[in-house]
């Protein structure tokens, strides 16, 4: 599986984005979060990739000061009340480990996880034991991972081996009771 495969399957998870829409007050932008009603300066973003709803269509820029996004070769001025996305962060852990797993156990994972109604942007926490043990040539351990959808909590410890062959292994352990587990070896 190529890169741009993994980022496309990561870029099209559910719950991605923060929305809000923006108004302009006391000569800045501001950002109001349509599920969390806060307002942040949107100036936080400058030099960000975001999207804006315009001509019926989200559109990709980056935002750039004075409320000026820069859409390709054109140039858009925000208004009050524009409709905008921003892309939320992954936990760094949860980054690095999904970088660091194969290819089969990646797809495996999201696809997973997404049967039970999470996204990988739902992560409120991630262990990453895999992280501390970059110089060795015999990995094993377990990585704990915490997501939270505003319904329901699933916990998800990775069980990992990898000498001569990788071995992972996923339990997921919803809040309802329900489990589920995965392993791929190879």
């Amino acid at each position: 599986m190529e890169k741009q495969q993994r980022n496309k399957l990561i870029q099209h998870q559910q719950r991605a984005f923060t929305e809000g829409s923006v108004e302009y007050i006391n000569e800045q932008w501001v950002f109001f979060d349509d599920e969390t009603e806060e307002a942040t300066l949107l100036n936080v973003w400058i030099n960000e990739e975001i999207e804006v709803f315009v001509y019926n269509r989200w559109r990709n820029g980056v935002l750039k000061s004075d409320g000026m996004i820069e859409l390709g070769q054109e140039h858009y001025h925000l208004k009050d009340q524009d409709l905008i996305r921003i892309r939320k962060r992954l936990v760094y852990a949860l980054e690095q480990l999904l970088a660091e797993i194969n290819d089969d156990a990646f797809c495996q994972f999201i696809i997973h996880l997404n049967s039970l109604q999470f996204s990988i942007y739902d992560c409120i926490y991630c262990y990453n034991h895999l992280n501390f043990l970059s110089e060795s040539n015999q990995k094993s351990g377990v990585n704990f991972i915490v997501f939270d959808n505003g319904d329901n909590i699933c916990s998800v410890q990775h069980h990992f081996v990898y000498y001569e062959k990788k071995s992972d292994r996923f339990e997921f352990t919803m809040s309802s009771g329900k489990r589920m587990v995965i392993e791929k070896i190879g």
